[in-house]
């Protein structure tokens, strides 16, 4: 009876000293002092080689916090278990390359280390700063899941209501100023046809193209996105556009998303509809017109958004391949 007391209160007292742990900047500066030297090295090396990398590394962060910043996203599937990255929202994920080449890296530099969930933060971070935002300070300490599975993911589509997607938001701490904010990501990278071929030819299943889409946007998109070759059940044959319909700078972030916004040229559904309500339609014009204020609140939701739902203290582990679990 003692000893199951005295188990109980240490497991208790284990899972007190866990909650106690929190991110910090510089964390890895005494155990692998060229941790993000060697990150923002690689990520340089990629950038340089295709410039569209950033936008995929940031999303590639967003799909993974919003089920916990904790490179679960990352892990593949094997014969017994359907992980995350499988699922339909997930399949046109990109960068995964990146994230295998800073590890591989940061292995030889200080093994067993530096987790993969700070890796992709810091790599998004630097990505980041390289298509023309702010090299905010991020906080690291993060542990790796051990667990990802097709079954835990709830990622809005693009074709989501606002309300909807604003809950998803909100479910992992994010308020609607972040919410405005982070969709300007979509000022960088290119997206597939198949994500808003509705709003081009059968808007809400009535046969007409969405009326809050400028006319000639519509032409600009039906000529890249023939009805009959879309598909995203072959990701590989789905035509691609750039997000940035408004510039001739598609892997800048800046802010010309909001531009498009406020002139109903916004690629996807959700983000047309930021000009839908009070506040969002007043910060998209703020944004537009004033690029720094963008530019200083996207870090501060950056930050946000990689704080929420993450593994600490003894949680989790530090995966030696960010690909698989150990063991």
């Amino acid at each position: 009876m003692a000893a199951s007391l005295l188990t109980f209160i240490f497991f208790l007292l284990l899972q007190l000293l866990n909650n106690t742990f929190s991110l910090e900047i510089h964390f890895y500066n005494q155990s692998c002092p060229r941790a993000e030297l060697i990150v923002n090295s690689v990520v340089r090396k990629h950038v340089l080689q295709d410039p569209s990398i950033p936008a995929g590394l940031l999303r590639l962060h967003f799909h993974d916090c919003l089920n916990g910043c904790d490179a679960s996203i990352l892990i593949d599937s094997t014969e017994d278990n359907i992980a995350e990255k499988e699922a339909p929202p997930n399949l046109t994920l990109r960068g995964f390359e990146v994230i295998d080449d800073i590890k591989a890296s940061l292995e030889d530099e200080c093994k067993g280390v530096v987790s993969c969930a700070d890796i992709l933060a810091m790599a998004t971070r630097d990505s980041v700063a390289l298509s023309g935002g702010a090299a905010y300070a991020i906080p690291t300490g993060r542990r790796d899941s051990t667990v990802s599975t097709i079954a835990n993911v709830h990622i809005p589509s693009p074709s989501f209501p606002f309300s909807a997607a604003l809950s998803v938001f909100q479910s992992i701490g994010l308020d609607l100023v972040d919410m405005t904010t982070l969709l300007g990501a979509h000022s960088v990278g290119f997206c597939h046809c198949g994500f808003f071929i509705d709003r081009l030819y059968d808007f809400e299943g009535t046969g007409l193209p969405d009326p809050a889409m400028d006319t000639g946007l519509l032409d600009t998109l039906r000529q890249q996105c023939p009805p009959h070759v879309v598909t995203l059940n072959n990701i590989s044959k789905d035509p691609t556009v750039f997000m940035d319909q408004q510039t001739k700078t598609p892997f800048r972030l800046d802010g010309s998303f909001y531009h498009g916004v406020v002139d109903k040229r916004a690629v996807l559904q959700l983000d047309q509809e930021l000009d839908f309500t009070d506040l969002t339609s007043k910060l998209a014009l703020k944004y537009a017109n004033n690029p720094k204020s963008f530019i200083k609140q996207f870090s501060k939701s950056m930050i946000k958004l990689g704080s929420t739902n993450v593994l600490t203290g003894e949680q989790g582990e530090i995966r030696q391949n960010c690909r698989r679990v150990n063991g």
